[in-house]
């Protein structure tokens, strides 16, 4: 009996062994070439290069022997979306006494009206409320005292700093520390809008990726009169400087004051004078989704994601105003669709049926994988994972894999396990303070109660790098939402196999697992 089972474990593995090797590196450029190619336009929602970008992936689905996993039998699940564009030239102003400082747009300030409203004017005092933070568990209320009922809160992204892991959370932000989060607690708040003060510290990005949110922007539609912030935005450090510097103080005083335990909200004597101009329209954006029944337990599933937009098209930088995407995430969409691929080439097929998604609008606060969470084709309590794929290094294999947030999955164990037998060590996230357990698709899913995990690479480096690698590595450096995030022929995919295959086993694993794993907590 014993050698019965040795010799169909062995077969099993070896079966494994061949659908995985059908994963191939050069297989997966082809996809991040033509998805990150000029023809795509940035991949933006709503746009000619967004609908391409669906289509294609579509396509690679049906290709790929998929069934249908969206709306009445396609291949796309409509996400009801509207596109709200800030029309010439929105006005913001400071005014104190006699004094008044006017900010120019995008430059100094950016965002957007949540009112989805053609005229949005906002005349209203502004509040300083430290990081806007409301933590009774942690003893912190930055609203304590203070009332901003149709006010302007004024506000630092980020958390008090910790080294205490029982004080929010210690080096690692908390959902409190993101800037959704402030959002959130401003308008239950019953403020009129938000200015988050830009630094570079507390929001760990420069402020031109912040500066890409005053482009048009994909938003959820609003239900009939539901409450909505007049404006939520950032302005540039610059600007907080000019702001505070009326009232008597500046960025790092107001800072420092915001991270001490007992922080009170202050008024600043300031008056802001808002005034926006808005063209709102309905968006045609679509999750593409396709699927391959389970044998044995077809009514679960287990999840693959990837988020298949970018930027679009916006500020030129050195005459380039393309914003590509490759390595975000024309990356994890080519492993998406060989991982699909590998997985309905396989017999017998797993017990559960698996989803593949590639998601619209991450770029603009995870909506389209937060629409599918809340509209899954089957029930999240049948779902037994998901597990995203979001921008992968172009310079070869490692030996550890970043997981952000598995400790918390009841499949951590099984995940520990298959990361041994492909000889990868897994690694604590690298920086624990950029929160970024929050700003990927999985997120979406972890809040519907879904084990769920973004498949990321770390950076210890089987072989070193040779002279052709370390020019992409230094080409590469500071890319990030960027026209630069463009792919080249001299790339390496080594990695994005080696990883295609460690999260294909991954999901194999836990489909053919006997019980559904427990829900969680994000």
């Amino acid at each position: 009996m014993l050698m019965k089972t040795l010799a169909l474990a062995a077969l099993a593995a070896c079966a494994v062994h061949a659908q995985t090797d059908r994963i191939e590196g050069q297989r997966i450029r082809a996809h991040v070439r033509f998805l990150s190619d000029d023809l795509l336009e940035g991949r933006a929602p709503g746009t000619r290069g967004g609908a391409l970008t669906e289509r294609y992936i579509a396509a690679q689905f049906a290709a790929a022997g998929l069934q249908p996993g969206g709306d009445e039998g396609s291949y796309f699940q409509r996400v009801p979306l509207k596109r709200v564009e800030a029309l010439p030239t929105p006005k913001l102003s400071f005014s104190r006494g006699g004094q008044n400082v006017e900010l120019e747009w995008l430059e100094e300030f950016t965002g957007h009206s949540h009112l989805q409203r053609p005229k949005v004017s906002l005349d209203a005092e502004l509040v300083f409320v430290g990081h806007g933070i409301r933590a009774p568990e942690f003893k912190w209320d930055d609203y304590a005292g203070a009332d901003v009922r149709g006010k302007i809160a004024v506000l630092f992204t980020n958390e008090p700093p910790s080294t205490d892991p029982k004080f929010f959370g210690g080096p690692a932000l908390t959902y409190y520390g993101r800037w959704t989060y402030k959002y959130e607690e401003a308008l239950r708040q019953g403020a009129a809008g938000v200015l988050i003060i830009h630094t570079d510290t507390t929001a760990g990005y420069g402020y031109h990726v912040v500066k890409a949110n005053g482009r048009p922007q994909p938003q959820v539609g609003r239900a009939g009169d539901a409450p909505a912030l007049g404006f939520a935005g950032w302005i540039s450090q610059t600007a907080g400087e000019k702001l505070l510097k009326m009232s008597g103080n500046d960025v790092e005083n107001m800072l420092k004051r915001a991270d001490s335990r007992g922080f009170r909200a202050v008024p600043l004597g300031v008056r802001a004078r808002l005034s926006m101009d808005y063209q709102i329209t309905d968006m045609e954006t679509y999750n593409v989704a396709g699927k391959v029944e389970g044998n044995g337990a077809a009514d679960e599933a287990v999840v693959f994601s990837a988020h298949w937009d970018h930027l679009g098209i916006g500020d030129k930088l050195e005459g380039d105003a393309i914003y590509n995407g490759a390595l975000d995430n024309a990356t994890g969409c080519g492993m998406l669709i060989e991982i699909a691929r590998a997985w309905a080439q396989m017999e017998p097929k797993p017990r559960r049926t698996a989803l593949f998604i590639a998601v619209t609008a991450e770029e603009s606060g995870l909506l389209g994988s937060e629409y599918f969470a809340k509209n899954p084709v089957m029930p999240a309590a049948k779902i037994a994972a998901a597990f995203n794929f979001d921008t992968f290094s172009p310079l070869g294999r490692v030996r550890d894999a970043v997981l952000i947030g598995a400790e918390r999955l009841p499949i951590f164990k099984l995940i520990q396990s298959v990361a041994e037998r492909h000889q990868l060590t897994l690694k604590p996230d690298p920086r624990p303070e950029q929160g970024s357990y929050f700003r990927s698709d999985h997120f979406s899913f972890a809040k519907a109660g879904i084990p769920a995990v973004s498949v990321g690479m770390g950076s210890d480096r089987v072989a070193g790098l040779t002279p052709a690698l370390e020019a992409v590595a230094n080409r590469l450096k500071g890319v990030y939402h960027t026209p630069k995030d463009e792919y080249t022929e001299d790339w390496n995919f080594a990695g994005m196999e080696q990883f295609a295959r460690f999260g294909f086993v991954l999901g194999l694993e836990t489909a053919n697992q006997q019980e559904l794993p427990a829900r969680i907590q994000p």
